[in-house]
């Protein structure tokens, strides 16, 4: 298809969860408590990792940048949702939606590549005890999210860049609460077979292939820990850590996949799985993958004691 600059639409209007506004008063207070625990939560988190000396170790540096991503990925649609439920009509300009589009997927796909990271780290945690500290150096770690972060921005890159040579002539209504490609591809004035495609290769194909390969190996992983399940307390440790990953990785890549790993046609449970994937999965993350590590909750405790209550102990 051959580039288009005469863009008419200057805006898109959102359909939105509910057109009821009893209903839209309910969804309002419960996904501001979602997110107004999300933030302090995630926030804490990093503080906590960031200040206790004990929690050094690869995983929870790479455990306090899956947090921050959280914050942002919940904080690219939720704050305009919440405004949205009380106006009349909700309308988003086409740079806004753009905008939000790109920020959408460049922290959705480094959060996933973040994963596969954290997966890596597993590995030599378990199969190289001895060598961990030398293979998963800092410098290493650094390395390694600034590669998930570049990941998620040149995937990101792609999606913007096959949205906005498309024309925009007529229809602008967006049936969701939020801009993204499957619904702004759907009203685009032109044959988008072939940008659907690329989308679902570099959107739904890198979902199912990274999601199948961080499956395999946490079940080698899981499988190398039976191996020495008399080890004790360590092992079982390690055996729970597996389990929260593999939770998170299921939560992740799920939705994404049902989303973007099939042709871009409206579904009843679009919104439904949308909500859980922008809103409902932020808010998880951090009771999965932190909450349930006794280190960390001992190290929450002791920071709020200090600098909330002002306690010592």
């Amino acid at each position: 298809m051959e580039p288009v600059n005469d863009t008419t639409v200057t805006e898109f209007v959102l359909t939105g969860l509910s057109q009821t506004r009893e209903v839209q008063l309910v969804l309002f207070v419960i996904f501001l408590s979602f997110y107004l625990f999300i933030l302090p939560v995630n926030i804490l988190i990093i503080c906590t990792i960031r200040l206790d000396p004990h929690l050094s170790s690869p995983m929870y540096f790479l455990l306090a940048n899956l947090a921050f991503l959280d914050i942002w990925y919940s904080s690219i649609t939720a704050p305009k949702m919440l405004v949205d439920f009380f106006a009349e009509r909700k309308i988003i300009s086409f740079g806004g939606c753009i905008a939000q589009l790109f920020f959408l997927h460049f922290v959705g796909a480094s959060e996933m590549f973040l994963l596969t990271v954290m997966a890596f780290d597993r590995y030599a945690a378990i199969c190289r005890p001895l060598h961990y500290a030398t293979i998963m150096n800092r410098r290493l770690c650094c390395i390694l999210v600034a590669l998930s972060w570049t990941g998620g921005f040149v995937h990101s890159i792609i999606q913007v860049a096959l949205i906005v040579r498309l024309p925009f002539c007529g229809p602008n209504e967006l049936d969701n609460y939020f801009c993204d490609i499957t619904q702004v591809v759907r009203i685009a004035c032109a044959n988008t077979f072939p940008e659907e495609l690329v989308m679902i290769f570099s959107s739904g194909l890198i979902s199912v292939v990274c999601f199948i390969a961080l499956l395999m190996s946490y079940a080698f992983l899981l499988a190398m820990l039976k191996k020495h399940s008399s080890s004790g307390e360590s092992t079982s440790r390690a055996v729970s850590t597996c389990y929260s990953h593999i939770t998170i990785v299921v939560l992740m890549f799920g939705p994404s996949i049902y989303i973007y790993a099939r042709p871009f046609d409206s579904f009843s449970l679009d919104k439904v799985v949308s909500v859980f994937h922008t809103v409902i999965f932020p808010l998880l993350n951090p009771i999965i993958y932190t909450l349930r590590n006794k280190e960390v909750k001992g190290a929450m405790k002791k920071l709020v004691n200090r600098y909330i209550f002002c306690k010592e102990k």
